[in-house]
């Protein structure tokens, strides 16, 4: 969900009830656009974050403190000369605009009292810090803002502070019955996309869900709705501005098998299948919410070099392997050659010298077939050069099929690394990966490098019978769990054709209830390829029946004699266990 307006009002009503008359303590700039502010107040002591961020605009309050440069930035050391044990007197939002005013009041270098104002604006690209005097006169900011970069307002030291304008939109904080028919239902659009188009403050994930409390499609166009659907859709946008107003607000996190999806302020019924972890704190939820995001992008980032050998390395073998089938569906004639041959001893003693072909009946399936020949050899010289393409392609076959088994084994290898490069989560992961990638060649090793100590583990869940379950991250924690971990009695779980986590369900010789089963297959769906797939087959037995041939590689398995099941991959409710 966007930092809408409705978060940005939850956001100041928190920090009204917890940082109000607090003093200003400390003040650093960890980031070019970024502020740490370390504030004293009755409840204790504080950090605020202020994040004027392009990409990731935030004000959150933190318990984490982040280094600072050696010499601070000019605008961190204006802000200390102005505010530095200055006290926050008031902490506005004005209208349900993405914006905080914080004011503080502070002594002056004669003693005097002065008001300044802290101004945060998060608003995407455009967000900003601008410091202000009391009659609106920009001070400086934390982002310079020229008339050659906006034409709307200029940020600059000595220019007036004011909020753009840029849309025609209201305020729903003061919206009627009345107003909101004909203003955002009278608009040719879908209802959902007419209220946040209409009223400032309200993302299109609110809008949607307004709709859903409604029950109404959000897709339907607006002069589509019943006058019925229109009064249900309009008390329950103003039952919504009710709750902001009341400061009755619901801070969670939207989490779908284990990853953040989405955050709110207030309740969200749409995503009725997935959890809600809540928290009092909107500071808590926007710092959780960012902070387990940017894990998720950090590893991507960090793995976008193993993913390109990966890939590479997968394109040359897919190739390659295309390239042997078609070689071998060119030595599938061999057989023709080999009956020409043979024809050609049995009935040549009656073919004229010089003969260009002969007709022959073919013995195998009684059929008359024309055999070509070569009019300066003699018969015998012919068959013998049948023969001899016919042995040719019988050794290339046999080659080829060595090689085919070899290549589709080299995919699937790498099929299984992709996967495992989906399913990392730490350094750690992407380290056994890549000593993997090392071993077979697919990385050169430098001279000289040391290798590692590898502090991954396999993921640890524990079902809702209380039995242990675990999950292997790459293919080397697969062999680990899989044939040194596991005992022949526990239970193995693998996606069905397809690269995937091994999972092992420790018995300590007990019977698993169904539910064990369902859900060790649920996360074996989960950490697979299919994990997109509406559902997923997977093979089950107990471990004792899952064998490794010699010389096969990390991961690789056999197994005869296993039960199946599909299922979903979603692991919502199966519960991690952090070791």
């Amino acid at each position: 969900m966007a930092l809408d307006g409705i978060t940005v009002a939850s956001l100041a009503a928190e920090l009204n009830h917890t940082i109000l008359n607090a003093r200003i303590s400390k003040i650093a700039q960890p980031e070019a656009d970024e502020l740490l502010l370390t504030l004293k107040g009755n409840g204790g002591n504080y950090r605020l974050a202020l994040s004027a961020n392009a990409s990731l605009p935030f004000v959150y309050l933190t318990q984490n403190n982040k280094p600072s440069p050696m010499t601070a930035p000019n605008f961190c050391m204006l802000l200390r000369k102005h505010i530095a044990n200055g006290r926050i007197t008031a902490i506005r939002q004005p209208g349900l605009e993405r914006i905080i005013q914080f004011e503080i009041e502070h002594l002056d270098e004669l003693g005097d009292l002065r008001t300044k104002t802290l101004v945060v604006e998060l608003m995407g690209k455009h967000s900003n810090i601008i410091f202000c005097t009391e009659d609106s006169k920009i001070i400086d900011s934390i982002k310079h803002v020229s008339q050659q970069m906006s034409s709307i307002r200029e940020v600059l030291p000595g220019r007036e502070y004011f909020i753009p304008q840029t849309q025609e939109k209201y305020n729903p904080l003061t919206a009627s019955q009345e107003e909101f028919v004909e203003k955002a239902l009278s608009k040719p659009l879908s209802a959902a996309k007419a209220i946040y188009t209409t009223y400032t403050g309200i993302s299109p994930v609110l809008a949607n869900e307004i709709c859903t409390r409604a029950l109404v499609d959000g897709d339907l166009p607006a002069a589509a709705l019943s006058e019925g659907e229109k009064l249900h859709l309009c008390n329950h946008f103003l039952w919504m501005m009710e709750d902001v107003k009341n400061e009755n607000f619901k801070p969670h996190i939207i989490v779908k098998n284990g990853q953040p999806v989405d955050f709110a302020p207030v309740e969200l019924t749409q995503y009725q299948d997935m959890e809600n972890e809540y928290n009092s704190s909107i500071s808590f939820v926007l710092e959780q919410f960012y902070a387990r995001r940017n894990v998720f992008h950090r590893i991507r980032q960090k793995s976008v070099d193993l993913r390109k050998i990966v890939a590479t390395a997968s394109e040359r073998s897919r190739k390659k392997y295309d390239l042997q089938e078609k070689q071998m569906r060119d030595t599938e004639k061999r057989d023709k050659y080999r009956i020409y041959g043979e024809l050609i001893n049995t009935y040549g003693y009656s073919v004229p010298e010089g003969s260009k072909s002969f007709q022959a009946m073919n013995y195998y399936t009684n059929e008359e077939i024309t055999i070509p020949l070569d009019p300066l050899l003699s018969p015998t010289e012919n068959a013998k050069k049948y023969f001899n393409k016919y042995n040719k392609l019988k050794r290339t076959c046999e080659a080829l099929e060595s090689l085919l088994t070899e290549t589709k084994s080299e995919i699937e290898h790498l099929d299984s690394i992709a996967t495992s490069l989906n399913i990392a989560e730490s350094e750690e992961d992407l380290v056994q990966i890549k000593e993997e990638l090392i071993s077979y060649g697919y990385i050169r090793k430098k001279s000289g490098e040391k290798r590692r100590k590898i502090k991954s583990k396999p993921f640890h869940y524990l079902s809702s019978d209380g039995f242990h379950m675990y999950v292997g991250k790459n293919n080397y924690q697969n062999d680990e769990l899989t044939f040194k971990f596991a005992g022949g009695g526990d239970w193995w779980f693998h996606a069905k054709g397809m690269p995937g986590s091994h999972v092992i369900v420790k018995t300590n010789g007990n019977e698993l209830p169904d539910r064990t089963y369902e859900e060790a297959a649920r996360l074996a769906a989960f950490y697979s390829k299919g994990r997109e797939n509406e559902k997923v087959e997977i093979d089950y037995l107990e471990r004792k029946n899952v064998k490794k041939p010699n010389g096969a590689v990390p991961g690789y398995v056999i197994y005869y004699t296993n039960y199946s099941m599909a299922i979903k991959p979603d692991i919502t409710g199966i519960e991690l266990i952090c070791d």
